[in-house]
């Protein structure tokens, strides 16, 4: 089905909630005109009644709107009674959200209960075997119509006890079923929940919730944007849940969910969030709290010229092309600039902060996998060697006086110059001046670079509405983002810069990040490869796909993942998937190389992508067999 450009949202120049349906869980109302809401999951055994209850409660402390509870069987779902039990004894009257995979007749039991059940179309009555099944339509609706009759009874259920449901599709759970009709996309992620969303319909039932998460970015960020346009298309408005599944931990995890979660915030998509981190489930909720508390005022940003008729691919990822101008553009990864101009002096410790380590020793450069690519020194004198990899900027006075590094212009400086200028030409620009009219006087230059930048309040849609005017007006300049975070907390600057560039370059715009800000050119440095990483627009380390954990979990999940990670981790460009449970792999790990799954008490399973390599091997062993894995398939090097 064709869906407009701006289709998902309600307009990609003014911030603006996109309205869903209310829907009550409990006494909670979401969706409407209601805020956006904050939840998480518990990671203790559901049969663990007191430790359920403790952790639920310090998740409620914390911020949590909805507690969500894993009921793999139906014994943990018959002890959500005595979990619901205590937890209302102890004055608290959160709602609770049983989490359904494999096992209808939980789901039957615990809808119930608890105000809210969760099941995954992927795996509740359906099959993953990683099989090609050839349908023509009539054996395809015969399929329908069994998913149908084994669906209704629990469509029933939660109408009797006004109990709500969260349809939540996974990409990497996508049955066999739509994956040999619809293939591993995000059409695929949206027609799955269709599906179901049709038979709730069906029975007059519309007390719905929708998510499509995944762990790959720019799939999360596409199905969610498909499935508002595809619901619109049908006349749907369901509340939408956000988050990024198997995000990971620490630094990268909060980069990554920021990145996906912030990316549809910034467009007025999202009813209710989790960021899902592979730590303590209270840890979640500050990062979640952070992420929409930014929108509470967006309403008010300076006014963005709309866009007519614009050139956009928002369902699925299109680098936008540019010229090539040395190491920039169209075939080249995003390059990292980083502001070193502050001293008067060039220093080699400037240098180590950004990826650069001189050793007298070797009489060389070390440069790291996370080494920057342009340095703006201002006007410092270059009066050090730099490596080759390496290339300086200066303001145009000072360059003028060697030429020995390239030029920064105003554009009024670009405008007014008359001498040779530099083989490249960087030009910064705001989005107003982009829009100006003598900005003509640069296309006819193809040694231009622009480096833009925006005071606006809405400044994604402000930057991505010059990037569209580009593209429509077939002017290929290469283009750096650049945003500046002053007087903000460390995490705040996380979070805000992933939402902003992520949200552009997963767009396929920006040949080139550079982020400004009050604190250390090495976190300047490490949030630009980071959020590059979390994009997918270049990988500079290994990539981790870890779920958050819960009660299915079959191992210390934070533990191993920190093990995994301190042997694995100078494997650039490996992903490798750690996950608690056979419920979360292989499916959930996508597209990893590698993978860690629980599948028995004590018990790991291996895989080299879907294929299962060693089944049930002891837990003690498991992380030193993973690694005799990567070896074995030549994706080692000894770390230096």
């Amino acid at each position: 089905m064709t869906v407009t450009p701006d289709y998902y949202c309600n307009s990609l120049t003014e911030y603006s909630r996109f309205k869903t349906r209310e829907v009550k869980v409990g006494s909670l109302a979401i969706g409407g005109n209601n805020p956006i809401r904050l939840q998480s999951m518990t990671t203790t055994d559901t049969m663990d009644t007191e430790g359920t209850v403790e952790q639920s409660i310090r998740m409620i402390k914390a911020g949590s709107e909805l507690v969500r509870i894993t009921a793999p069987s139906k014994r943990e779902a018959e002890n959500l009674i005595n979990i619901k039990k205590e937890i209302r004894n102890r004055g608290y009257n959160t709602p609770l959200i049983a989490d359904i995979h494999f096992t209808p007749n939980a789901a039957l039991i615990a809808a119930k209960v608890v105000e809210k059940v969760r099941i995954n179309p992927g795996n509740y009555v359906d099959k993953k075997n990683f099989k090609h099944i050839e349908y023509n339509d009539e054996s395809y609706a015969q399929e329908l119509d069994r998913i149908k009759d084994r669906f209704t009874p629990l469509v029933q259920v939660c109408k009797e006890n006004d109990t709500a449901m969260r349809i939540g599709t996974n990409h990497g759970s996508l049955s066999d079923r739509i994956l040999s009709r619809y293939g591993d996309t995000p059409v695929g992620m949206v027609e799955s929940a269709l599906e179901f969303i049709r038979i709730c319909e069906e029975l007059d039932y519309y007390n719905l919730i929708i998510s499509m998460k995944a762990s790959n970015t720019q799939v999360m960020v596409q199905a969610y944007r498909l499935a508002v346009a595809m619901m619109k298309k049908e006349g749907m408005n369901y509340p939408l849940h956000l988050g990024v599944t198997e995000a990971g931990d620490g630094e990268d995890g909060r980069i990554k969910s920021a990145v996906g979660i912030g990316a549809l915030l910034e467009d007025g998509i999202g009813d209710t969030i989790r960021v899902s981190l592979t730590e303590e489930p209270e840890f979640e909720l500050p990062v979640a709290k952070q992420l929409i508390d930014r929108y509470k005022k967006r309403g008010k940003h300076a006014k963005i010229l709309p866009i007519i008729d614009p050139i956009f691919q928002p369902y699925n990822y299109s680098k936008r092309k540019s010229l090539i101008i040395n190491n920039l553009g169209q075939k080249h990864v995003p390059r990292v600039f980083v502001d070193i101009s502050k001293e008067d002096i060039l220093l080699y410790e400037d240098l180590q902060e950004v990826g650069y380590k001189y050793s007298n020793e070797l009489d060389k450069w070390i440069i790291s996998e996370q080494a920057v690519d342009y340095i703006y020194i201002g006007d410092k004198k270059l009066d050090l060697s730099l490596p080759g990899s390496l290339i300086a900027i200066q303001n145009l006075k000072s360059w003028e006086k060697s030429k020995q590094t390239l030029p920064l212009f105003t554009l009024k400086e670009y405008l007014d110059y008359k001498g040779d200028r530099g083989i490249i030409n960087f030009v910064k620009l705001s989005t107003s001046e982009l829009l100006s009219a003598n900005i003509l006087t640069l296309k006819s230059d193809d040694s231009v670079v622009i480096i833009i930048h925006t005071d606006n309040n809405h400044g994604v849609a402000d930057i991505r509405r010059i990037f569209l005017e580009l593209v429509k007006t077939d002017w290929k300049v290469p283009v750096i983002i650049k945003k500046e975070y002053f007087s903000i907390t460390k995490s705040e600057f996380q979070l805000y810069s992933s939402t902003d560039v992520g949200s552009l370059l997963l767009d396929g715009f920006g040949d080139g990040v550079w982020l400004c800000s009050d604190f250390s050119n090495d976190i300047n440095t490490k949030l630009s490869f980071g959020i590059l990483q979390a994009t997918r627009t270049r990988i500079s380390k290994t990539e981790y796909i870890s779920c958050p954990s819960c009660g299915r979990t079959l191992f210390d999940l934070q533990k191993v993942t920190s093990e995994i990670r301190s042997r694995t981790n100078h494997l650039k460009g490996v992903k490798i998937g750690i996950m608690g449970c056979i419920v979360n792999g292989p499916g959930e790990m996508a597209d990893a190389d590698y993978g860690y799954v629980g599948t028995g008490v004590g018990q790991i399973s291996l895989y080299k992508g879907y294929e299962v390599v060693e089944r049930n091997i002891p837990a003690d062993t498991a992380v030193e067999a993973l690694i005799d894995l990567i070896k074995a398939n030549g994706d080692w090097v000894e770390s230096n």
